[in-house]
């Protein structure tokens, strides 16, 4: 296990730059853009019954030196690292996963999203929600909206919630609600474990692989449903159905996911541990 400190700061900056394509000092901005359309969201630990570690040096050396992904919890708090080391403040909000969820349904806080304060500015940063992430940060101010690679978001209140949603045509979708108030490092420990280990998570009884590019187009591979191989932009949608013996080699070759190995149970494992 990597150290489990408050995540101030990466160990090497320089290397997480090197990961995601760039150098020197760059903005929020063009760090947040960069990390979301180069390491890839995924559940591969979770679904083979592991909770992914947080520690600093953990996720360094897996997302960073051994070009994985993660989801919502690896990504930000990778991203709070990089942000802090670069001089931002960062607090850290859970936040409740609306999209999908039925009239009525109170989920759990689960999902792990960023506030950034930075030359004067107070920013929502969220690295890490799979399947349709934010490419840019966006202010965090009620009615704050953006289009970003064609994708259109706004934030709005909802009783004391702040919602984030994605525009569908001509209606809007809530993706997730969060209240504004800071929670310490042992909450998200707490989400993290829970998400990774309760029977029901979706994140261990299925895949979710997902990545974008800067063109807008969103690719996933998942099982929460039919298996299949999405690609997605703001104006089309194809699904193409996959065989689970082809999960392994679709990682390695649309994802970038190299060494895994399909084990006679269904679950993905790496090829060691066959």
């Amino acid at each position: 296990m990597g150290r489990r400190t408050s995540v101030l700061a990466v160990n090497d900056l320089g290397a997480y730059l090197t990961r995601i394509g760039l150098e020197g000092s760059p903005t929020v901005a063009q760090v947040h853009r960069a990390h979301a359309t180069t390491i890839p969201f995924e559940n591969l630990d979770p679904q083979r019954g592991l909770a992914p570690s947080l520690g600093i040096d953990d996720l360094e050396r897996k997302l960073v030196g051994g070009r994985r992904g993660g989801y919502c919890f690896e990504h930000n708090l990778l991203l709070t690292a990089a942000l802090r080391e670069l001089g931002c403040e960062v607090d850290w909000l859970l936040a409740r996963v609306r999209l999908g969820a039925v009239e009525g349904q109170v989920r759990p806080r689960s999902h792990l999203v960023l506030r950034v304060r930075s030359g004067g500015e107070e920013l929502l940063a969220d690295v890490g929600f799979g399947m349709g992430t934010l490419l840019d940060p966006l202010p965090l101010a009620v009615g704050a909206s953006d289009e970003q690679a064609g994708w259109r978001v706004r934030l709005q209140r909802d009783g004391s919630e702040l919602v984030l949603q994605a525009a569908d045509g001509e209606r809007w979708l809530d993706l997730y609600g969060f209240l504004p108030d800071p929670v310490p490092l042992v909450d998200i420990e707490m989400s993290n474990w829970w998400t990774a280990t309760y029977p029901g998570s979706p994140f261990v009884t299925g895949l979710m692989v997902a990545t974008q590019d800067e063109r807008g187009v969103r690719t996933s591979l998942s099982d929460w449903g039919e298996l299949a191989l999405t690609e997605q932009t703001p104006r089309s949608r194809t699904s193409t159905a996959v065989k689970r013996d082809e999960v392994p080699a679709l990682l390695a070759a649309r994802f970038g996911l190299d060494g895994f190995a399909l084990h006679p149970s269904g679950r993905l494992v790496r090829e060691e541990d066959l």
